[in-house]
């Protein structure tokens, strides 16, 4: 049984944060973006994450659309979070925030054990 919050770090540790709950299947989107930087992601609503380091170890990145934030570890550069609207009716809802999960990071969380969902975010 896994413990919760679930715990997540960079590869150096200087970004860690914490999840509320254990996901249940991960995300691999093609988007031109996110096939380079190789993560596999989980979803959460603001309240179920907690960055729990400093804010300043954090880097952000931002394209196209400026819809989302990318973070990343600002010392080793290992991709952490993404903090977008929800784009559950097909487009950006603001009023309904979402987190992305790096679910790589997750410590003791054997993350290769769940499906995994294609998106076609070159489709966007």
């Amino acid at each position: 049984m896994t413990d919760l919050p679930l715990k997540a770090r960079c590869h150096c540790g200087a970004t860690q944060f914490e999840v509320a709950r254990a996901p249940t299947e991960l995300t691999d989107c093609n988007c031109s973006f996110c096939s380079r930087r190789g993560a596999l992601y989980a979803y959460y609503r603001p309240a179920q994450f907690r960055l729990t380091t400093a804010r300043d170890r954090v880097s952000t990145y931002q394209w196209g659309h400026y819809l989302g934030q990318h973070h990343h570890c600002a010392i080793c550069g290992c991709p952490t979070y993404s903090e977008f609207p929800s784009f559950d009716s097909g487009q950006p809802d603001f009023d309904d925030p979402r987190i992305s999960i790096n679910a790589r990071l997750l410590v003791d969380f054997a993350w290769d054990q769940l499906p995994v969902r294609k998106t076609d975010g070159k489709a966007y």
